[in-house]
């Protein structure tokens, strides 16, 4: 792959970068008050657009195959909006003796409240060959979860960090967040013919508009001369965001293919990715609406910063081993079947014909 395929590949990672260099070099564009106004364009503007976008590109109504797996799907997000949360919970108790920034060890917190995300698990599965109906309903299900649960999780696991009521972040919530997604999925019945024919990119579209998000996050960071984040704490939570995400995997694994469960190697599969992955998409502006006005909100946001891309590219290098697999199990099955059925078509010994 060539240099300029793999930056049309990575463009989004890379955008990452460049627009909190741009943070770093003048903060005073994104500030509150700022040419940007960022308190207008971004508060309202920019996550409101996200949801909007979001609900137009679900395919809700594509899910019906997918509908009764109801053991499938209740595994899924219990374990992304449960077990998850609760698992990193117990982690944090025994890191804060460490010498690792108290706030992003908050940041490991937040990224254990994520909803599963719209578009990587799905492709993911797909890559594979597993069960993308199955993955595609997991995504929007948990997307729209997310709308209620992450709020209430991120409140519990590390309550409110101003004076701002509660009534208010989820008045907040539903105006930027709830109607847009409706409002998305109203109008995506009326121009399905035409979304279709069309294609629209809306995954570049929503990824652009967070990239003015994340960039307006970290000129308030950038503008605070009290926040400092040492080389250590920062290698440290890369380390312990991969370490995570090969737990969670390995756990899944190995745990799903009992079969007590009942699970094919394709719901695996997509129990795999789809329970594992987090949301940025729709993490970053719920931490914009939760925890506005907090000066190390674009701290505690750094560890879901690099459990996306962490996500994306340890998915991508299991693709090949876990499709080797997938399509062993699959054979092996099928001849198990075979053998199972040509021995009930022949009489045993003595039998009658």
């Amino acid at each position: 792959m060539g240099v300029v395929d793999r930056i049309k590949k990575e463009w989004f990672l890379l955008g990452i970068v460049f627009v909190i260099s741009m943070a770093k070099v003048d903060p005073s564009l994104g500030l509150k008050g700022g040419p940007l106004k960022p308190e207008y364009t971004v508060k309202y503007f920019a996550v409101s657009f996200i949801f909007f976008n979001s609900g137009l590109s679900l395919k809700t109504e594509d899910l019906t195959s997918a509908l009764f797996q109801v053991k499938l799907h209740g595994f899924i997000q219990s374990f992304t909006l449960v077990f998850i949360p609760c698992l990193i919970r117990v982690l944090i108790k025994g890191l804060q003796y460490s010498p690792i920034n108290p706030w992003l060890l908050k940041g490991l917190m937040v990224v254990g409240c994520m909803p599963p995300p719209v578009s990587s698990a799905v492709i993911l599965t797909k890559a594979v060959g597993g069960n993308e109906a199955a993955a595609i309903f997991n995504s929007a299900l948990g997307s729209f979860l997310g709308i209620f649960v992450t709020p209430v999780l991120l409140l519990l696991f590390l309550g409110s960090p101003s004076a701002v009521p509660y009534s208010t972040i989820f008045g907040q919530l539903t105006l930027t967040v709830v109607v847009p997604l409706i409002v998305g999925q109203v109008v995506r019945r009326y121009v399905k013919d035409w979304l279709e024919r069309s294609k629209p990119p809306f995954g570049t579209i929503s990824s652009c508009t967070l990239l003015l998000i994340i960039y307006t996050t970290f000129c308030d960071t950038f503008s605070s001369s009290d926040i400092e984040l040492d080389h250590f704490s920062l290698v440290s939570i890369v380390c312990v965001v991969l370490l995570i995400q090969v737990c969670l995997l390995l756990l899944l694994f190995f745990v799903t293919r009992s079969p007590s469960f009942g699970f094919t190697a394709s719901d695996v599969v997509s129990l795999m990715f789809c329970a594992t992955h987090k949301s940025l998409t729709l993490g970053i502006p719920m931490l914009k609406i939760v925890f506005a006005g907090y000066e190390h909100l674009s701290v505690i946001s750094i560890p879901l910063l690099v459990y996306h891309p962490t996500q994306i590219l340890l998915g991508g290098v299991l693709v090949s081993p876990i499709r080797t697999w997938m399509l062993a199990a699959q054979k092996v099955k099928v001849t198990g079947t075979s053998k199972s059925s040509n021995t009930n078509s022949h009489p045993a010994p003595g039998e009658a014909v």
